[in-house]
C-alpha cells in the first residue's frame, strides 16, 4: 500500500542569519522609509500645500483641500506603471539595480518639491510642476515595494519570511511617524506664519542625505541567489508563467491587501485633516492623534509578521480585517466624543493603528508567497500598486468629498470598515499552509 504523500514540512528556523539577508533587509528598509515619509509629510501638510499650491485669489481652502488630494491620489495611480515598468526591470536585470534606480529617482524628486516655487511666485505653474513631481514619485514608489519585498523575502532565512516582509511594513511606521514627528517638531518651534512661509520645506529637503544613506546601502546589496537561479544565470532555462494566471493573481492580490491599504491610510495619513477640517481640531491636536495610530501601527507589525511563520498569513490578517470592520465606526466615534477622555481617546487611536498592524505584518509575505521568482518583483508590486491606487491615493480625496456632501462625520469609518470586510473575503480564499512551502 503506498504512502500518502508528505506535506509541507516547516522549514528549519536558523538561530542567527547570515550577513547577507540582515543587509538585504536594512538596504530593502531603508528605500520605503524614505517613501513612507515623504508621502506621510505630504499628508500631514495637506492644508499648508493646498495654501501655497492650490489657492489662486478668490479660491476657497476647501476646494484647495481636495486639488492637494487630487495631487495625491494622482501619484498613487502613477504606481502600477512605476510597478509593471520597473518590475520589468527587476525581474529581468536584478533587484539590485533597480532598487538603486528608484531610490534615486523617489530622493531627487522629494527634494525638488522642497524646492519648488509657490503659486504666489510663479502662478499657475506651480501646482503643475508639484503634480509633475508627485508623478515621478508615484513612479519610483511603484517601483520601490516589488523590489524591496521580493529582495527581503528571497534573502530570509527558513521559516522567517514573515518577519522580514514585516520589516517593510514595520519601515512604513516609521517612515509615518518620522514624518509627523517632523511635522510636529515643525509646528511646535516655528510660528504659524513661519511654517507656512518656509518652515514646510524643511522635511521634504531631508530627504536629501537620507536617499544618499540609502543609496550607499544598496550599493553594497549582493543579487538573491533565487534570482539568479531564476534569471537561467545558473545554467537552467528561464520559466514564466502564463501572463493570464499572473494577472490573476495581481487582482487576488489587490483584493487581499484592500483593508489594508483602506485602514491604514484613513487612520494614518488622512486623519490629521480630518480632525482639523471636520472636527475643529487644531495642527498640533491632530498630529498628536495621528502619532498615537502610527504608534499602535508600529507595535503590532513585526509580533504580526512573526506570529504569521508560525500561525499561517491568513489567520492573522483575517482578524486584522474582521476587527478593523467591526470597531471602525465605535472606534471613531470615541475619537468625536466631545465628553470623551483624553486616555480613552488615545486608547481608541491605539487600538486602530494596530488593528491594521495585523494586515500589515503578514502582508508583504503573503504577496510573496503567490508569485514564482521570476514574475515577483512585478506581480507583488502591481497587486500592491492597484490596491494603494484604487483605495489609499484616493481617501483623503473621497472621505473629504463624502463628508462635505452628506454632512456625516462617520465616512471614514464607514470607508475603512467596508473595504477590510471585502478583504476578509479575499483572504479566506489563501491556502493556509503558505508559510511553511518553499518559495516557487
Amino acid at each position: 500500500m503506498p504512502s500518502p504523500a508528505p506535506g509541507p514540512v516547516r522549514p528549519p528556523v536558523t538561530a542567527r542569519p547570515p550577513a547577507g539577508s540582515r543587509r538585504a533587509l536594512v538596504a530593502g528598509s531603508v528605500g520605503n522609509f524614505i517613501e513612507w515619509y515623504e508621502f506621510g509629510v505630504y499628508g500631514y501638510f495637506a492644508t499648508v500645500i493646498a495654501a501655497q499650491f492650490f489657492t489662486p485669489e478668490g479660491g476657497g481652502g476647501a476646494e484647495a483641500l481636495v486639488k492637494t488630494y487630487a495631487s495625491f491620489a494622482l501619484a498613487f495611480f502613477f504606481r502600477p506603471v512605476g510597478a509593471a515598468l520597473f518590475g520589468r526591470l527587476g525581474d529581468r536585470i536584478g533587484r539590485r539595480p533597480t532598487l538603486i534606480l528608484v531610490v534615486c529617482l523617489m530622493t531627487g524628486a522629494t527634494t525638488l518639491i522642497g524646492a519648488l516655487p509657490t503659486y504666489a511666485s510663479i502662478g499657475a505653474a506651480a501646482p503643475w510642476l508639484l503634480t509633475l513631481l508627485r508623478i515621478v514619485q508615484g513612479l519610483s514608489a511603484g517601483g520601490e515595494f516589488g523590489g524591496a519585498v521580493s529582495i527581503m523575502t528571497e534573502s530570509a532565512p527558513p521559516g522567517r519570511r514573515g518577519r522580514y516582509g514585516a520589516w517593510q511594513s514595520f519601515t512604513v511606521s516609521l517612515g509615518l511617524l518620522a514624518g509627523a514627528g517632523a511635522a510636529a517638531l515643525l509646528a511646535t518651534v516655528l510660528t504659524g506664519a513661519q511654517l507656512n512661509a518656509w518652515g514646510w520645506r524643511i522635511p521634504f529637503l531631508l530627504t536629501l542625505p537620507l536617499g544618499l544613506a540609502a543609496l550607499w546601502l544598496r550599493l553594497r546589496l549582493e543579487e538573491t541567489p533565487a534570482f539568479e537561479a531564476a534569471a537561467g544565470r545558473a545554467g537552467g532555462p528561464v520559466r514564466r508563467p502564463p501572463a493570464a494566471e499572473t494577472a490573476r493573481a495581481v487582482v487576488l492580490g489587490a483584493g487581499r491587501l484592500m483593508g489594508w491599504s483602506a485602514a491604514g491610510y484613513t487612520f494614518l495619513v488622512v486623519l490629521p485633516s480630518y480632525l482639523q477640517n471636520t472636527l475643529n481640531a487644531t495642527f498640533q491636536q491632530a498630529l498628536a492623534a495621528t502619532v498615537l495610530a502610527n504608534l499602535g501601527f508600529a507595535a503590532s507589525i513585526l509580533p504580526a509578521g512573526m506570529l504569521s511563520d508560525r500561525l499561517g498569513r491568513r489567520t492573522v490578517m483575517l482578524a486584522g480585517a474582521l476587527l478593523v470592520a467591526v470597531l471602525a465606526l465605535p472606534l471613531l466615534n470615541l475619537v468625536q466624543d466631545a465628553g470623551a477622555s483624553v486616555y480613552a481617546k488615545g486608547a481608541a487611536l491605539l487600538a486602530a493603528g494596530a488593528a491594521v498592524g495585523l494586515m500589515a505584518g503578514p502582508g508583504p509575505a503573503m504577496l510573496a508567497e503567490m508569485f514564482p521568482t521570476t514574475v515577483r518583483y512585478t506581480g507583488l508590486g502591481l497587486a500592491y500598486a492597484l490596491s494603494n491606487a484604487v483605495l489609499s491615493g484616493s481617501a483623503g480625496l473621497i472621505i473629504t468629498e463624502l463628508v462635505a456632501w452628506t454632512g456625516d462625520v462617520d465616512v471614514p469609518a464607514y470607508y475603512a470598515a467596508a473595504a477590510c470586510a471585502v478583504s476578509a473575503l479575499a483572504l479566506l480564499t489563501l491556502r493556509g499552509d503558505d508559510h511553511e512551502r518553499a518559495l516557487r
